[in-house]
Formats: structure tokens, sequence, C-alpha cells
């Protein structure tokens, strides 16, 4: 059993590792000793006073990436690599929030408590591994035998970090949620709520319909004023305004008869008996289905796009269609079954790919990009290599901070970042789409704050609009008002302004009626109002609602008290989770931290050219 167990330690070990990976961000090499404020030269950031160095930082991120790469989702652009060192960042802010507040409520872990914890309370992710199991289930004395045995010091020192990084948190999520108490009173209420119900009748007032935007009239002057009163609302972040070059990369007619032609070999290699599950793992294109024998699974019609679908449908089961052209390439189905409005079949994508001659001629220009235009000072590099490639220099749309770009009907990933950045005038490197070879140049930045009302007057015009709407709605619920009071019925009163009744089914507090919009104002007045009788208007951020309950179902409190300790436990967990949930926010919101990140890539970029045979400074972004 033990020669069985350690021979598994290697995979168990490779478990372990991907469990507490999360221990060494937090742990190695970090500057923990409070010091003064961090210099650019030397700290991605500080946390609470605590300097985060750049080798810790980008460490960190590398093991971030390994884990992504063994997920099978490695990360090929800069928008998704400075996500992921966002995340980091905020794991280590989480991380050393939580460790100051240990340290000022003075919990600590002991050793013992550590040998307990693992001996009695294994990781979740245990429990899957076939070594601890009988039965298929998980068998403590196995695992307690394992942690006994001369286990691999790698895996009792991954384990040891986990507990003295886990412990802590437990004792501070206890020590928090300890006086949570909740008595059968507000237990009983709390089940009101979720089974109290009550139906009614609702007269629902919408602003935007109370007139067309061709009805309403704003002057320049209201306009003006309207802008100047809500300026926050129209707060915006930074933008960048740049020009681009780009080469495209789209395959021309040889590259699709290329395919066509690959895709005929392949048709004919399955004509001559060769079996489609092993041909398609071995050369579809479609990394999604290419491991299960290029099988779709049981698919909907019209999930997939029409020409695929039709082409599946027209088959018979068993047979293999001739290529079928669609955006994605060239695919050759096989159909397994089919229904009336579902098929299950299998494909093989070969995409259309440049090739031959035009994939020498737009690396050549893709070349030329890098070696001329790209990561240069010179603005005029920009508009010297457009001539010499014979492409025009254009103006890209403005781009906001870590937004997206989008050059016609296709997105450019990256430039959201590098924009910031960069200095002005200064160009970027080749930006690699599968469509084209961008690089860009930073013409000009707009700081961020309260955007000019020449460049959303449009948006100002309409929420001035809406604003005329909601005055004439409220009108017209005065209108409504005094006319219920004066006797008349709810019914007869929507006829009168054209606004017909809607009638809502039993609802609870928990599961409000969509009608009301989920609207707690609403949802209160429904249950608080006598059957039969009629709300006065009530203004929701959406409506004004007129609601008349029209009949009630009072929650059964016999299913209440035998089901009591079951509640209960319920109820306290949710309250527990909200308690160590709002502990957390308020941690992470009184955290101190300066991100240096940008001011770090600004000063490399800076950096003047080193003489021939001089080394760079280390890469700060660590791959």
């Amino acid at each position: 059993m033990m020669r069985t167990m350690r021979a598994s330690a290697k995979w168990i070990m490779g478990i372990v590792a991907v469990s507490f990976v999360g221990w060494m961000v937090f742990q190695v090499g970090m500057d923990l000793t409070g010091s003064s404020g961090p210099s650019v030269t030397d700290a991605v950031a500080s946390i609470n006073g605590r300097k985060i160095d750049v080798q810790t930082f980008y460490g960190a991120v590398r093991n971030a990436q390994d884990q992504y790469r063994q997920q099978g989702t490695p990360l090929y652009t800069l928008d998704e690599q400075r996500a992921l060192e966002d995340q980091v960042l905020e794991s280590m802010v989480q991380q050393i929030a939580l460790d100051d507040e240990y340290e000022r409520r003075g919990i600590t872990v002991t050793d013992d408590e550590i040998r307990d914890a693992a001996m009695t309370s294994p990781p979740p992710e245990m429990f899957g591994i076939p070594s601890f199991q009988t039965d298929g289930q998980f068998d403590m004395a196995k695992y307690q035998r394992y942690l006994q045995s001369q286990t691999d010091p790698a895996f009792l020192f991954a384990l040891e970090s986990r507990y003295r990084d886990e412990l802590p948190r437990a004792k501070l999520f206890q020590r928090i949620t300890a006086d949570i108490y909740v008595p059968d009173s507000k237990l009983w209420k709390i089940y009101q709520d979720l089974n109290d119900s009550v139906a009614a009748r609702v007269i629902t007032i919408l602003p935007q319909l109370t007139a067309t935007d061709d009805e309403i009239e704003v002057t320049d002057q209201e306009l003006k004023a309207y802008y100047r009163s809500h300026s926050d609302d129209y707060q915006r972040p930074a933008i960048a305004y740049t020009s681009f070059i780009q080469v495209s990369r789209e395959p021309n007619a040889p590259d699709t008869a290329v395919a066509s032609a690959r895709a005929r070999d392949i048709l004919n290699e399955l004509a001559a008996g060769g079996d489609f599950a092993e041909i398609a793992a071995r050369e579809s294109a479609d990394s999604g289905s290419r491991q299960d024998g290029g099988d779709l699974g049981q698919t909907p019609v019209g999930t997939h796009v029409s020409p695929f679908s039709d082409a599946a449908m027209a088959l018979k089961p068993g047979e293999i269609s001739d290529p079928v052209l669609t955006q994605f390439g060239y695919h050759l189905i096989r159909l397994e079954s089919k229904g009336t409005d579902e098929y299950h079949a299998r494909h093989i994508l070969i995409p259309i790919e440049l090739e031959g001659e035009h994939l020498r001629i737009v690396e050549s220009r893709g070349d030329t990009m890098d070696l001329y235009a790209a990561e240069q000072d010179d603005p005029t590099a920009l508009d010297d290599t457009a001539d010499r490639l014979g492409v025009p220099v254009s103006q890209a749309p403005p781009v906001m901070e870590r937004s997206q770009m989008r050059i016609g009907r296709y997105p450019v990933s990256d430039v959201g970042i590098w924009a910031f950045e960069a200095i002005e005038d200064e160009t970027s490197p080749v930006i690699e789409t599968d469509h084209a070879f961008y690089v860009f140049r930073l013409d000009s930045l707009e700081s961020a704050g309260v955007a000019p009302l020449n460049d959303i007057r449009d948006r100002v015009t309409a929420e001035a609009k809406a604003a005329k709407k909601w005055v004439k709605a409220e009108e017209l619920a005065r209108q409504v008002d005094s006319d219920l009071k004066g006797g008349m019925a709810l019914v007869n009163v929507a006829i009168k302004y054209g606004l017909a009744p809607t009638a809502l089914k039993s609802f609870t507090r928990g599961q409000p009626s969509p009608a009301l919009g989920a609207a707690p104002e609403a949802v209160g007045v429904a249950f608080g109002v006598a059957v039969d009788q009629i709300s006065g208007p009530i203004k929701t951020d959406q409506a004004i609602f007129f609601i008349q309950p029209t009949g009630r179902h009072r929650a059964d409190s016999t299913a209440f008290v035998e089901g009591l300790d079951d509640f209960r436990n319920q109820i306290l967990q949710q309250a527990r989770q909200i308690r160590v949930q709002l502990l957390v926010a308020a941690l992470r919101d009184d955290a101190k931290v300066k991100d240096n990140r940008k001011e770090l890539a600004r000063a490399q970029r800076a950096q003047p050219a080193l003489p021939f045979g001089q080394s760079p400074a280390p890469n700060t972004r660590g791959f």
C-alpha cells in the first residue's frame, strides 16, 4: 500500500502545487518591514506600507501563467496579461489586508494546530485522489497513513503552508461570526418573507411612454443647465487618440484553393476507409472537438452557422459531406443521427490560411513594419513606413483606458493598455491579429474628467428629455391618484388614461413579480396594503405604480415549526457568509494601495538606447 502511495506522490504533489500556488504569491520575497513608501525603481506596488518588489510580483504572475497553461488556456494578448496581473495584485492586497487584521487581533497559529488540522481536516482536493479512496469513497485512514509515512518533503511543506495560511483566516472568520444569533421571532419573519404571497392588480406609468422624443423640446439653455447639474454622471476615463498603419493578413483565392484541395485529400482518405475520429484528431483545426474525434454532440438546429447546419441536416446517418465552406474554413461533416430539430455530427475543420508566396509577402511586409515603424520615438517613422509599404496612415477610433479598440468589425487587443503607458508620438510594437498586422502611433492623450458637452451632446439631450418625461409621468400620476381617491375603480381609471391594468399572479417578497421591476418599495406596498384597497403612487427608478392587492396567502406556521432547526442552520450560515464578505470588503476598501506599474513601464520606455554590447535592465514584465 505505501509503495503505491509513494508512486502516486508525484501526481498528488501536482494537484497540491496547483492548489497551494497562491501561498507562493503572498509569502515569497515581499518586503514586509513596513519601510517608507516605494520608489518606482524598486517596487511594483505598496500595500499598507509593504513594498512588493518586481521579482516577487512577476514571479507570482509567472506562477499564475503556468496554471493557465496547465489548464490549456494560455494568455496571448497584452489585455489578457494585464488582466492576470490585476488579479495577482488584487490577491496580494486582500492577503496583506487579512494578515494585518490577524496581527491587530493577535491571531496566531501553533505548530500543534497545524499538525492536528492536517491529520483531521484534509484539504477538499484530497477527497478526489484515488489513492485516498476505498470503494470510491474518501478513506481518512489511508490519508492519515500517507501523512505518517516518509512522504515527499515538498508535499508536507506545501501542506503546512496551506494550513498556516488558512487557519488564521478560519480563526478570524469564527471570531467575527461567533456572536451571530437569530431568535425564533426573526426566523419566523424571514420565513414569512419567503412564503407569504399576494396577488394584485397594478397600474404602471412608464415615463418613456408619456411622450415621444419628437414631442419633447429641450432648449440649449436647458441642456447646459442639465449638463451642469449632472456633471458627476459624465465622468469618463482618459482617452487616447492614435493613428495606425496595417497590413492585411486575409487569405486570397490561391490560399482558399490550397485549403479546398487539402479538404478533398482528407475526404479521399475517409472514402478509402480512414477512421473519421482518428483523422479529426490529427487534422482538425477545431480545438474544442478535435480531441473527441471531431464530435460536436447533440446540437439543436441553428446552433452552428447556416451552411454547416443545412449541410448536416441534408445528410443521412453515416454519410460524410463534401467540403462545406463557412467563415471558419472548410468542414467535412459526418452525420451520426438526427431528429426534426437537432442532430449529432462530427466534423473536421480545415482553416483557410496564408500559403506559399502570399505568406512570404505578408510576413515580409510585417517585418518591414517591425523594422521601420514599431517602437519608434520619431513620429514620422509611421508615415515613412506607410510610404514604403504603399499603405495609408489612418485615424483610429478614440480608445479609453483598458477598453478594446475595434478597427471596422475586428477587435484589436492591447491598444487600450499600450497607449496609456506610451509617450506622445511614440509607436507601438507590431500588434498581430488574425486579420492584420498593425502599428499605432500615440497622437495625444486626453485626461480623465468630465466629458465636454459637445462630445456627449446626444447623450445629454436624451437624458434631459427623459427627465422631462418623468415630469409628465408625475403629473399623470397625480391625476390618477385624484380619480382613485374620488372613488373611481382602478380598472376604470386605467381605461380613462389609456393605462392597461395588469393582473399579477401570486408572488412572495423573496421572488417578486417581474412586472414590479423587483423594486423593494413597490413590493413592500403590495404586502402592506389591505386586500382590495388601492395604494397611492409608488415611484421607483423605473416607473410609478398603483397597486391593489386582490388576494393574500399566509405562511404555514406548522410547517415552520417542523423545519425550524434546518431553517435556523440555513439562515445562520447565510448570515455568517454575509458578515465575512462585509469584513473582507471593508478591509479591502481600507487598504492603502499604490500601484506603480504604469510609472515603471513609462520609465522603462523612456530609457535611452544602450551602447552596443551593454546589457539592458531586467524585463519588469516577467516574461
